[in-house]
C-alpha cells in the first residue's frame, strides 16, 4: 500500500488519540478537585444546588444546604468547589469589592446631569428639549409624497390607482 492511501487513517487514528488524552486529562483534574474537598468549602452540584461541605468520606460528601437541612451525595455529584468569594456572591448576595476606589456608576441617569437643569421644574424642562426638532432621518410617507407632487404639479402620474399583488395587466 503507498503512503497516500495509508494517510487518512493515520490521521483517524492520531485524532483519536489526542481526543482519549484530553477527556482523560479532564477525568483526572475532576478526581483531584473531589478528592481535595475539605469542610467549609463552597461547592455546586451537577443538579445546579449550591451547599457548604461539612464532611468528606472515601466515596460520599455531606452537604449543609441551609439552616438545618444537611443532604448527603456522591462525591461524583459534585460539579466545582467554589472560591469564597463567589460562594458568598451567588448564596448570599454579597458582592466584594475589588476596585473601592473607584467611583461607582449610579443606576439612574437623572443623577448625571448638571445641576442647573435641576432647578427647573418639569413642565420648562420638556418645553425645553420639544424646542430643537431632531431628524431622525425618517422618509416621506406616502401622504407626503402625494402632497409635494400635487404642488409641483406631478398629480397625473399619481392618479392612477397603484396594483397589488393580485391585480395584474394581461388577459386570459
Amino acid at each position: 500500500m503507498s503512503p497516500v492511501t495509508l494517510l487518512p487513517f493515520i490521521v483517524l487514528i492520531g485524532a483519536m488519540f489526542l481526543m482519549t488524552r484530553s477527556a482523560k486529562k479532564k477525568q483526572q483534574q475532576a478526581a483531584a478537585m473531589r478528592n481535595d474537598l475539605q469542610p467549609g468549602s463552597g461547592v455546586r452540584t451537577i443538579g445546579g444546588m449550591y451547599a457548604t461541605v461539612k464532611e468528606v468520606s472515601d466515596d460520599t460528601i455531606l452537604l449543609d444546604a441551609g439552616p438545618g437541612v444537611e443532604l448527603l451525595f456522591a462525591k461524583n455529584s459534585i460539579g466545582a468547589v467554589l472560591t469564597d468569594d463567589e460562594y458568598n456572591r451567588i448564596v448570599h448576595g454579597i458582592e466584594h469589592d475589588l476596585k473601592s476606589d473607584t467611583d461607582i456608576v449610579p443606576d439612574d441617569a437623572s443623577s448625571l446631569t448638571d445641576s442647573a437643569g435641576a432647578d427647573e421644574p418639569a413642565d420648562e424642562a420638556v418645553a425645553a428639549s420639544d424646542e430643537k426638532a431632531v431628524d431622525l432621518g425618517k422618509k416621506d410617507g406616502p401622504d407626503e409624497v402625494r402632497e409635494k407632487a400635487a404642488e409641483t404639479g406631478q398629480a397625473d402620474a399619481d392618479e392612477e390607482p397603484k396594483k397589488t399583488d393580485g391585480d395584474s395587466d394581461t388577459k386570459k
